[in-house]
């Protein structure tokens, strides 16, 4: 989910392909007024942690001010949206290797929902694998508004993302 929220962003806002650097794909451009470099680790998503060192090192990057990682979310229903400030990595090995590798927590989050694994199949096939009908619908739409919190966060703040993402999909359709 977060490589398709980056393509995303990346059609949306025509930033260009940067080249690849230290076992990541990257690229520099202009989001909600502000310069962003994003960038794809090309490691195992188990081992995205060294990347992103590398990159944040390179281009001399806070990563408690001035980076944001999107990533799948079993724990969140499908088209679901979380922004965190902070966190652990809650069981996703990635966020533990980034943690691991950048010696803090403390970095912006956007987590995309993708629901529980179905009994019996392995977590990594779930993750990814192929939605029902209506859940790529739903992550279809996710990866939209996931793109969207992050122009918001580039924008307005990662306060006002929060208040606007961090309902529940059924909350805000009521809405």
């Amino acid at each position: 989910m977060g490589f398709d929220t980056l393509d995303y962003l990346i059609e949306k806002h025509q930033i260009p392909q940067g080249g690849v650097k230290f076992n990541a794909m990257y690229g520099k451009g202009i989001i909600g007024g502000e310069k962003v470099t994003l960038m794809k680790p090309l490691s195992f998503m188990n081992l995205s942690g060294g990347p992103v060192r590398e990159m944040v090192n390179y281009f001399k990057i806070d990563p408690e001010t001035e980076m944001i990682v999107i990533y799948d979310d079993i724990d969140l229903e499908p088209g679901q949206l979380r922004i965190r400030k902070q966190g652990s990595a809650g069981g996703h090995n990635g966020i533990k290797d980034i943690i691991r590798q950048l010696g803090t927590q403390k970095f912006l989050r956007v987590k995309v929902g993708v629901g529980a694994k179905p009994k019996g199949w392995d977590l990594a096939d779930h993750v990814l694998g192929r939605f029902s009908s209506d859940d790529r619908r739903l992550a279809d739409e996710a990866i939209g508004k996931a793109g969207d919190a992050v122009e918001m966060i580039l924008s307005r703040g990662a306060d006002a993302a929060m208040n606007e993402y961090n309902r529940k999909v059924q909350e805000k359709e009521n809405l």
